[in-house]
């Protein structure tokens, strides 16, 4: 018998989940509201984690490190499978794949450049229940003089989650234009485990305005996650800089796609 939402709610009435988010200006036209809430994400959690936490909270007594492997060989054909045009579904949520861009003519063939195969999310009703029994809790209002609000990952099509090393980017925010002393300002990509090894984007950025940077990602090392931040000297108006240099940082995460 298919499960119904309400079903599944009842199953997990004992289970309580919190998010902290951070609250920013909402600066659409005629939207109703002055705030628009963002995720705090900790840092992205890869297999190992997930393994690791599963024999901690006592649900599994089995290897970790044996689990690891048989779910790494899942994942694999899942991506096999989904590479062959299946849509694959674990009753959380559902993969499928994605071709974009626009067709000019039922004769022209795709090419990676125009019409680029992603993959979508969609989520499905054992997820839907779990957000259900999410509480959340608003931290603080977010510091707006200049900020990061998204990085889209033009290969993946993706917004605040994935990057793609080599791959085009815009990030979106407040004040970010990148001016100042070029040994010093940029854009930086931090690795979450080793935020020494930061990478910076090199060559000329595609835009940079104050409200937009386009850009090429470095190449990245897997399995890393990273941050973001630009280092400015931009004070918000035409000729006039900061006399140092500051750092606006992401308050999400990117793992590696």
């Amino acid at each position: 018998m298919k499960k119904t939402l309400s079903s599944v709610l009842g199953e997990l009435k004992d289970i309580h989940h919190r998010i902290s988010v951070k609250l920013y200006p909402l600066r659409l036209p005629d939207v109703p509201g002055q705030y628009v809430a963002r995720t705090i994400n900790e840092r992205v959690l890869h297999t190992e984690d997930i393994c690791s936490t599963i024999k901690q909270r006592g649900g599994f007594d089995g290897d970790p490190k044996r689990l690891m492997e048989y779910i790494e060989s899942y994942y694999k054909e899942v991506a096999y499978q989904l590479c062959n045009g299946f849509a694959v579904s674990n009753g959380y949520f559902t993969l499928f794949p994605n071709v974009g861009g626009i067709f000019n003519s039922p004769k022209g063939g795709a090419n990676e450049e125009e019409h680029p195969v992603t993959a979508r999310f969609r989520t499905e009703i054992k997820l839907k229940a779990l957000m259900k029994l999410i509480e959340v809790k608003v931290d603080s209002v977010a510091t707006t003089n200049a900020y990061l609000h998204e990085f889209l990952d033009v290969h993946s099509d993706t917004i605040n989650d994935t990057i793609t090393g080599r791959s085009n980017f815009i990030l979106t925010g407040n004040k970010i234009k990148v001016v100042g002393d070029p040994d010093v300002c940029g854009v930086f990509f931090i690795p979450t485990d080793e935020p020494d090894k930061r990478l910076k984007v090199e060559g000329r950025l595609t835009e940079n305005f104050p409200s937009k940077i386009i850009g090429t990602t470095p190449m990245l090392v897997a399995p890393k996650s990273y941050r973001v931040e630009v280092v400015t000297q931009f004070a918000g108006s035409g000729s006039i800089m900061l006399k140092e240099p500051r750092t606006l940082a992401s308050t999400f995460t990117l793992g590696i796609v």
